[in-house]
């Protein structure tokens, strides 16, 4: 937890800490040595799980250890991302959340009413009129949704530090409309002659393929998992839906996805202001910090008296 979490959380937390000095030193400190202290930490841990062995007992042991690193694997490096989605903009965790809840939906609904072809042997109730049904709705629903909530600052906005003010910010070409004339491709009477699409539209089209074909097959694997130990639900807190793992199966696959597709596709590849400051605050000692402010004035100074 540490690792993942604080490998994503921190630019906030440095962010956050600026004002008071001291701090500031301690928690630039932490992150800086942070991978050393996390590997440390796991080490201090393997040493002690061989040094706590027991005869008779190796194999539940080992089995133990085993499955400490599938959960940790599956929750929290997963979950992780879920947290790197939310500081990129709420739109990146809630767009693809919500296209894993319309498949979901809409799958059981076209199942339910159209469903003749059984689709994998795992989910014997699952069918291919619910798959392709849920999909179509699932890419037409991540091209509109992105509109609709590409609109509000609060969502689109990237939180840059760990404060819970309200945000504001320039939200950049993805979420600013472009127009398309329709006049030479729609006859005379149709009511709209110009077409306002954003960039994110395009890219909610790729989150919707994936949350409509690939995602799934998270579903599939939790149902092979249940079948192997003869379990019908994760758990009962949800009537008829069994527990929260239940309900979560798709959105981890999603959500790794949706972080590295914004990485690969959508983030900033060059170095900006912002990055370079980043960079500043986060390595620089405070001294450091004030003789580049110095030497970045006397820089600005000598080129004044050469242009002039």
């Amino acid at each position: 937890m540490l690792y993942t979490y604080g490998r994503f959380l921190s630019r906030q937390l440095v962010n956050t800490v600026t004002s008071d000095h001291l701090l500031y030193k301690v928690v630039s400190g932490l992150i800086k040595y942070q991978m050393f202290i996390c590997y440390f930490l796991y080490i201090a841990g393997f040493v002690w799980f061989i040094l706590t062995l027991k005869k008779k007992a190796y194999k539940y042991q080992f089995k133990q250890y085993a499955w400490t690193h599938m959960i940790l694997l599956t929750v929290f490096a997963q979950s992780a991302f879920t947290v790197a989605n939310i500081f990129e903009g709420i739109f990146w965790f809630l767009l693809p959340a919500s296209l894993i809840v319309i498949n979901d939906i809409f799958a059981y609904l076209f199942g339910f009413f159209l469903g003749r072809t059984p689709l994998i042997k795992l989910s014997p109730k699952k069918t291919w009129e619910g798959f392709i049904g849920a999909s179509v709705t699932t890419i037409i629903s991540a091209f509109l949704l992105a509109n609709v909530m590409g609109r509000s600052q609060w969502l689109t906005c990237p939180r840059k530090d760990l404060s819970t003010g309200w945000l504001y910010c320039d939200p950049g070409p993805m979420f600013k409309s472009e127009h398309y004339l329709l006049e030479e491709w729609v006859p005379h009477w149709f009511p709209w002659k110009e077409l306002a699409i954003m960039p994110v539209q395009w890219h909610a089209l790729a989150l919707g393929l994936f949350a409509s074909i690939i995602a799934p097959f998270g579903g599939f694997f939790a149902s092979g998992f249940k079948r192997a130990f003869k379990i019908k639900d994760f758990g009962d807190s949800i009537p008829g839906h069994g527990g929260i793992t239940d309900r979560m199966d798709c959105q981890m696959v999603m959500a790794v996805f949706a972080y590295i597709y914004h990485q690969s596709f959508i983030a900033p590849q060059n170095f900006s202001v912002e990055i370079i400051l980043d960079q500043i605050i986060r390595n620089l000692a405070y001294d450091e910090q004030k003789y580049l402010y110095e030497r970045l004035g006397e820089i600005f100074h000598e080129r004044q008296l050469t242009q002039s």
